[in-house]
């Protein structure tokens, strides 16, 4: 039988996953992870900048299809592939990529490439992006976005973009590369992603951006989630020569799409970040213009339809934070605790505190509807100063700060029935499970990992 493989360039690690029809519909048969190590210092940027070297997450890819069986490869038929959302990479049109013959058959190498501006970029302040021109979008314009990066180096390194003729996401190269594509194709959910693209007319808002002097030559052709960008013109890893590829996908609507089967569901998603997920009804369309006030965000997903995303940047990596803070301070008392030993105590603390007075604002990160708000602790008392205390409340203001971006009434006033639990700080973490259970009045069902390699697949 014929394989989808799906993949998805993650922020950490790539994923490959390989998806086979059964009676009971498409399965994982196999699935593969590597670590990309990719984050590099930003010699332009700073400390503010967030880049990643395209050499090693392609490594890592070359790595993973390496490791998947080589004759379920060759059965491969279609290739979805998604990643990291908002970021951007720049190249030479005919010099992206260099084909060489591997162990495993030809693969391609970045050649003439810039270093990934990631979602997670800093270089563009609020004094930046507030002198730049007004989008005519319905997603307020945030630093690490594709477009506001292109400003960035049209004002503060313009010899920068002469080197290069051609511009995508991480997901958007890999597919230019595989299918040799003159101009790069960009998926609705990623052009969205990147500002300056109106979703009703899906365009580029390009007279804005001719006005101002951006290289609008940069800008890819935008093509419909779910549409055939090409076929690969080599043999790829024994995947064969002349397989479709479908347009690069938005990681956060293939994790959406690997779990979301009834329109009745939300996903609540807490990893690394966290994210509150609903489906908007048939037909609905975003406003015209963002209310930069608004916690929520419209995302494009498939078919035309839309999601309602909750998306805080404060998660697992609050924990996370926390959880460092207890190891550094038991090393300054002299002390060596292994931080996933802390983590262990630190849970099963809080387990023996049903409750805490205390109030925990956990936004350490700021949220991108206020990024000025940081976090805060509230009604101290000595009562409830013990780790199990502190550990609790933090967990319920992770959950809360969620709850307050896309309220309960707002759930049930679109029908939702149930909540889909999960990432990893879910998975691991029993106490968030009993505060999302404890603040949504809803069944929560867990284990439905979403993985945005299996959704992409699924998508094609």
């Amino acid at each position: 039988p014929a394989c989808v493989l799906g993949i998805d360039l993650g922020t950490t690690s790539v994923k490959a996953a390989l998806l086979v029809g059964t009676e009971q519909g498409q399965v994982v048969a196999e699935s593969c992870s590597r670590e990309t190590k990719a984050y590099t210092d930003s010699l332009e940027a700073g400390p503010q900048g967030m880049e990643q070297n395209v050499q090693r997450i392609i490594r890592a890819l070359n790595e993973c299809l390496a490791a998947l069986p080589q004759q379920q490869l060759q059965r491969v038929s279609h290739i979805g592939i998604s990643g990291q959302m908002h970021g951007i990479v720049f190249w030479k049109r005919e010099k992206g990529c260099k084909w060489t013959e591997c162990g495993t058959g030809p693969a391609f190498e970045p050649e003439e490439v810039s270093q990934l501006i990631t979602w997670q970029d800093g270089r563009c302040s609020p004094a930046f992006l507030s002198s730049l021109p007004q989008p005519q979008s319905h997603i307020s314009l945030a630093t690490g976005f594709g477009c506001a990066t292109v400003y960035w180096y049209l004002q503060k390194r313009p010899d920068f973009l002469k080197s290069y003729d051609a511009a995508g996401t991480i997901q958007d190269y890999v597919v230019a590369m595989l299918c040799d594509l003159k101009k790069p194709l960009m998926s609705v959910q990623n052009a969205a992603s990147w500002g300056y693209f109106n979703c009703r007319s899906k365009s580029w808002n390009t007279d804005i951006l001719k006005k101002s002097g951006f290289p609008v030559h940069l800008l890819p052709v935008v093509g419909d989630p779910g549409s055939v960008a090409g076929r690969t013109v080599c043999a790829w890893h024994g995947i064969p020569k002349g397989t479709k590829v479908g347009i690069a996908l938005g990681d956060f609507q293939c994790s959406v799409y690997s779990c979301l089967t009834e329109r009745t569901d939300a996903v609540l998603n807490i990893s690394t970040s966290a994210q509150l997920t609903i489906s908007m009804p048939l037909g609905f369309q975003p406003p015209e213009t963002p209310d930069p006030s608004s916690a929520v965000t419209y995302f494009p997903y498939f078919n035309g339809d839309y999601l309602a995303v909750a998306a805080s940047l404060n998660g697992g990596n609050v924990l996370a934070a926390f959880v460092d803070m207890v190891a550094q301070w038991t090393e300054e008392l002299g002390l060596q605790v292994q931080e996933s030993a802390i983590y262990a105590k630190i849970i099963k603390a809080a387990l023996a505190q049903s409750d805490s007075k205390l109030s925990v604002h956990p936004t350490l990160f700021g949220e991108r509807h206020i990024p000025e708000q940081l976090a805060s602790v509230s009604n101290i008392a000595v009562s409830d100063l013990s780790l199990g205390h502190v550990t609790r409340a933090l967990c319920r203001g992770i959950v809360e700060n969620l709850c307050s971006m896309l309220p309960v009434q707002h759930l049930l006033e679109t029908g939702v029935k149930r909540i889909l639990g999960s990432g990893s700080a879910l998975a691991r973490n029993e106490v968030l499970r009993q505060e999302v259970e404890r603040i949504f009045p809803f069944p929560v069902v867990y284990g439905k990992d979403v993985d945005a390699a299996v959704g992409a697949a699924m998508a094609m």
